[in-house]
């Protein structure tokens, strides 16, 4: 079952409200944690990524923390439809986007990348509601952008 079916699957619906700010978060962090668990090199390295986004300037490591845990509470408790269904609601379409290229750098960032993660980026872009050649010009970025 792919990203797709997964998110347009009907069996949890959408948990209380996401800050703009931990839907975005929620977005990369299914990219790296997906199966609920997120070691604190993950941890590390997304909060470093997002701390270089205007949108989590102000938050300090605890928040981080916190904004993580929430997150993954969910991810665990209501599973992933739930999450991601919450997180798009909360994104606007600018946001969708960058969230989306935030995932993608993640993925691309790895030396190998794999099928099912070109899969999983592919099933993400059409999930969020991105057009074809928005998808693809931020993996083009992001590839070029990896190969240094």
């Amino acid at each position: 079952m792919n990203l797709l079916n997964t998110v347009l699957g009907t069996e949890n619906q959408a948990p209380a409200f996401l800050s703009p700010a931990e839907a975005f978060a929620a977005i990369t962090l299914v990219t790296t944690a997906s199966d609920g668990y997120l070691s604190n090199e993950q941890a590390l390295c997304l909060s470093s990524v997002l701390s270089r986004l205007k949108l989590f300037r102000s938050y300090t490591d605890e928040l981080m923390k916190r904004l993580f845990d929430k997150i993954l509470g969910i991810l665990r408790q209501e599973g992933f439809n739930s999450l991601f269904n919450a997180a798009k609601q909360s994104l606007s379409q600018d946001l969708r986007e960058a969230a989306f290229a935030v995932a993608t750098d993640l993925i691309l960032a790895e030396s190998l990348v794999t099928e099912d993660e070109k899969n999983f980026l592919t099933d993400l872009s059409q999930a969020l509601g991105l057009s074809s050649e928005i998808a693809i010009q931020i993996m083009q970025v992001m590839a070029i952008k990896n190969q240094g």
